[in-house]
C-alpha cells in the first residue's frame, strides 16, 4: 500500500468501494466488513500479479482498479473452492 500512495484510511475507503462493486459485479452476497477486506487483499494481489506483467497502477484510481480486480479474482477463486469442497 506504500507504492500507491495512500494511507491505511484510504485504503479502508478505497478497498470498500473495490470490494463492493466487485460484489455487484460477481452478484455475491457479503457484508461491509468483507467488502473491506476483499478490496484490500483483492489490490495487493493484483498489484502484485499485474507487477510480473510490469503494469504498475497507482494513487486512488490505480488501487481502486487493482482492488476491484483482484477482490472479483478472490471471489472466483472462493467460488471454485466451494464447488470442488
Amino acid at each position: 500500500m506504500e507504492n500507491a500512495g495512500i494511507g491505511w484510511i484510504a485504503a479502508i475507503i478505497i478497498g470498500g468501494i473495490a470490494g463492493w462493486l466487485a460484489e455487484m459485479i460477481m452478484k455475491s452476497n457479503m457484508g461491509v466488513l468483507m467488502n473491506i477486506i476483499l478490496g484490500i487483499v483483492g489490490a495487493i494481489v493484483a498489484n502484485f500479479l499485474l507487477s510480473l506483467f510490469g503494469i504498475v497502477l497507482g494513487g486512488w484510481i490505480g488501487y481502486l482498479i487493482a482492488g476491484f480486480i483482484g477482490a472479483c479474482i478472490l471471489i472466483a477463486l472462493a467460488r471454485m473452492v466451494r464447488r470442488t469442497a
